[in-house]
């Protein structure tokens, strides 16, 4: 089992860079068996991971373990709310960091968020992030994917329409 602490931020976006294609990606899945404290399976492409995550916002102890396809198939099948699908890119950020944006897909459809993970608390607390990001909301608990597999019918409604990055 991997141990490590997440120390990242995350935006919204306010343009998509326009050759995203050109940039690895990976199609993710995840759902959740617990959110306190975070407990998800995943799916990205043809690996399968088990993942504790602690409390907080900008810095989380985080653990993963690797699944089997099946040890997968039948954990997300207890998932809790709304299982999330999404595509992640992989962009060169600035100063040598790297954008993990994610585009949502399915009921969340419209979302767009970019995380960016950080070497120290001071590093994350001094970037700057690029032009084409929007509002900081790496403390807003509504923006953590853990929360949104949560959300009711009416509060997912809400939140697209609010937050979509098509504006629909």
């Amino acid at each position: 089992m991997n141990k490590s602490y997440e120390i990242e931020r995350k935006f919204l976006i306010k343009k998509i860079p326009d050759d995203l294609e050109s940039f690895t990606h990976f199609d993710i899945e995840q759902g959740y068996l617990c959110i306190d404290p975070v407990i998800r399976v995943r799916k990205k492409d043809s690996d399968y991971i088990l993942t504790y995550k602690s409390r907080g916002f900008m810095i989380r102890e985080e653990y993963e373990h690797p699944l089997t396809k099946n040890g997968y198939e039948h954990l997300i099948q207890k998932a809790d709310g709304n299982v999330i699908s999404k595509t992640r890119y992989i962009i060169p950020g600035p100063s040598g960091l790297t954008v993990e944006l994610d585009i949502f897909k399915k009921i969340f459809d419209g979302i767009v968020l970019a995380e960016i993970e950080f070497a120290s608390p001071s590093e994350a607390e001094n970037f700057n992030p690029p032009d084409w990001f929007g509002d900081d909301v790496t403390r807003n608990i509504y923006f953590h994917n853990s929360y949104m597999s949560r959300m009711g019918k009416d509060e997912l409604k809400s939140f697209i329409l609010r937050y979509s990055h098509d504006k629909r």
